[in-house]
C-alpha cells in the first residue's frame, strides 16, 4: 500500500526549495507527498510566485497552504514584541509564529485520510509535539550540511557549561567532533548571545534528537568526518543520536531558457565568466558595491553580477526591496567601461541555469547551503563571502575541510576591498593553483552524481530510511503494514 508523508518546510523560500526537491525524491520512490506550507506573516510576493511555480512544475505533489494561526488571546504574549514593548528579533518572531502554526498543522493532519510520517524543517521544533500527539513518526530534513549539524547539535551542552558567551570568546579557536578547528565568531550570531533568540536556537537543537531520524541534504563522501561523528554519537553528549541519512545533493534542476543573461553567456568562451550572487537575502551598502565594481574592472575577467538594492537597518528581511538604481550605486562609467566583458543584473538571476552554463567558470557565493551544493554539482570553484546565519561555518568547511573554495578576506571586517576582489578572481581564473582547485571541484561533481545513482551512497541511504519508516508503521495481527491509516 502506498505510503503517505507530509512535508512541513516552515518559513522562507530558501527552506521551501530543497523541501520541494525532497518531495520529488519521495515521489520517485512511490511515496505520496503533501507539502504543508506556512504563508509568511508579512505578505511576500515571492512566496506566492514560488508556490505557484512549484505546483505547476510538480503536478504529482500536493501543495496546501495552511490557514493563519488563530488570533492571540487578550493578554497573551505578542509574537512581534516583548513584554516591555520592544520589538522581538526576526528569529524570535519566526519561532513564535511557527509555534502558533501548530494548531492549523494539527487540524490539517487530522483532516487527511492517511498520514504515515511528518518530515519537518529544522525551525519547526513545535511540530514535534504535534507529531507526538497524533502518534506519527517525525523526521527532520536538515537542509544545510552535516558539518553544521555536527557542531550545532553539540552547542546546547557546550553552552550550558560555559560561564561566558561565544561572543565574548571572539576569535578563540573551538574544537568540535566532526569539524576542523574554527573561531567562535564563525558560529551563527544567534547561538552566541545571551538573549531570547539564542535560547530558542539552543532549544531547537536540543530537541532535534527527539525525532525518529534526520535526513541531511549532503552526500557522504563530501563530509566524511562529520557524518562519521554523527553516526558514532559524538555530537549529542549523554543522549542517543537518531539515525542520520545523507540523501543529497538535492538541488533544483533549473529550466529557465529565455533570460537575457543566458543569451549573453551563450556568446562567452567556455569557463570564462565569474558569477557573483549572494542569495535571496544578501545585500550590500553602496560603498561595498563600489569596491566590488572596482575589483571586477581591474581583474579584467568576464563577469555576471547580480546587484540588489541596499537594505536599511530598520527593514524587515521579508520586505521586498525596490529595483536597484545601478547608475547611482556603481562607480561613474563602470557599466559603460565593462559592457564588453561584463553584465550586471538587477535583483535576480536564474542561478541554477547560470551555474550549469558552459561559460561559467567560478562562483562568488554567500555560502548558503543551497548555493554551495548548486556550485559543487556544477563543478565550479567557490569564492566564499559569508554573510549571516551558518554561512561562516559553511565557509570553514568549504575551505578547510572540502578544499573546494577560497575565502574572500575582509568579509568579517565589514569590507572586502577592491584589491581582494581583483586578486582572488584572477587567482581562481588564471593561476596554476586556481586550475588545481577547479580540477578538485570537477572530481567532487562526479562523486555527487554517483551518490544519487542507483547503488550510490545517497540512493542507498534513502532506501534505508524508507525501510526504517516501514518498521515504525502500525502492523495488523499478521505483521502486515497498515500504511495509509491514521
Amino acid at each position: 500500500m502506498t505510503k503517505n508523508v507530509v512535508l512541513y518546510p516552515g518559513l522562507g523560500v530558501g527552506h521551501l526549495t530543497p523541501m520541494v526537491e525532497l518531495a520529488k525524491l519521495f515521489v520517485r520512490h512511490g511515496v505520496a507527498v503533501t507539502v504543508a506550507l506556512v504563508e509568511p506573516p508579512v505578505k511576500a510576493p515571492n512566496f506566492s510566485a514560488t508556490v505557484a511555480r512549484a505546483a505547476a512544475s510538480n503536478p504529482t505533489i500536493t501543495f496546501h497552504v495552511l490557514p493563519p494561526p488563530p488570533p492571540e488571546p487578550s493578554g497573551a504574549t505578542s509574537t512581534t514584541s516583548s513584554d516591555d514593548g520592544t520589538p522581538k528579533s526576526h528569529v524570535l518572531q519566526m519561532f513564535d509564529y511557527l509555534g502558533a502554526m501548530s494548531a492549523p498543522l494539527r487540524d490539517f493532519l487530522r483532516s487527511l485520510p492517511a498520514v504515515d510520517a511528518l518530515v519537518i524543517d529544522m525551525f519547526c521544533v513545535d511540530a514535534l509535539d504535534v507529531a507526538a500527539e497524533l502518534r506519527l513518526p517525525v523526521y527532520y530534513f536538515y537542509a544545510s550540511g552535516a558539518g553544521d549539524l555536527a557542531v550545532l547539535l553539540n552547542i546546547p551542552s557546550v553552552r550550558a557549561g560555559m560561564k561566558t558567551s561565544f561572543t565574548e570568546l571572539g576569535d578563540a579557536v573551538l574544537s568540535f567532533p566532526g569539524a576542523p578547528p574554527f573561531k567562535a565568531s564563525d558560529l551563527p550570531a544567534e547561538t552566541s548571545k545571551d538573549r531570547e533568540a539564542s535560547k530558542a536556537i539552543l532549544r531547537m537543537f536540543q530537541r532535534m534528537p527527539e525525532s525518529d531520524g534526520i535526513l541531511i541534504n549532503t552526500f557522504e563522501s563530501l563530509e566524511t568526518r562529520a557524518v562519521r561523528a554523527l553516526r558514532d554519537g559524538l555530537c549529542v553528549p549523554n543522549r542517543a543520536t537518531p539515525p542520520v541519512y545523507c540523501i543529497g545533493p538535492l538541488v533544483s534542476g533549473g529550466g529557465e531558457k529565455e533570460h537575457e543573461c543566458l543569451r549573453w553567456l551563450d556568446a562567452q568562451p567556455d569557463r570564462s565568466v565569474v558569477f557573483l550572487t549572494f542569495g535571496s537575502l544578501g545585500t550590500f551598502p553602496k560603498k561595498q558595491l563600489e569596491e566590488i565594481a572596482v575589483g571586477l574592472e581591474k581583474s579584467e575577467q568576464r563577469f555576471l553580477w547580480v546587484v540588489r538594492s541596499p537594505r536599511s537597518d530598520d527593514q524587515n528581511f521579508n520586505e521586498l526591496l525596490p529595483e536597484p538604481d545601478l547608475e547611482a550605486l556603481l562607480p561613474d562609467g563602470f557599466l559603460e567601461r565593462t559592457k564588453d566583458r561584463g553584465l550586471v543584473l538587477r535583483s535576480w538571476a536564474p542561478q541554477v541555469d547560470v551555474l550549469g552554463h558552459r561559460a561559467t567558470g567560478a562562483f562568488v557565493t554567500h555560502c548558503g547551503w543551497n548555493s554551495t551544493l548548486e556550485g559543487i554539482t556544477a563543478g565550479l570553484p567557490l569564492l566564499c563571502w559569508p554573510l549571516y546565519a551558518e554561512q561562516r561555518m559553511n565557509k570553514v568547511f568549504i575551505v578547510e575541510e572540502m578544499k573546494l573554495g577560497v575565502e574572500m578576506r575582509g568579509y568579517d571586517k565589514e569590507m572586502v576591498v577592491a584589491e581582494e576582489v581583483e586578486t582572488k578572481i584572477k587567482w581562481v581564473m588564471v593561476s596554476e593553483d586556481g586550475r588545481a582547485l577547479r580540477e578538485r571541484v570537477l572530481a567532487v561533481k562526479d562523486r555527487a552524481a554517483e551518490a544519487l545513482k542507483e547503488g550510490g551512497s545517497s540512493y542507498a541511504a534513502f532506501i534505508e530510511f524508507l525501510k526504517d519508516l516501514e518498521l515504525r508503521l502500525p502492523k495488523d495481527s499478521e505483521g502486515r503494514s497498515l500504511s495509509g491509516n491514521n
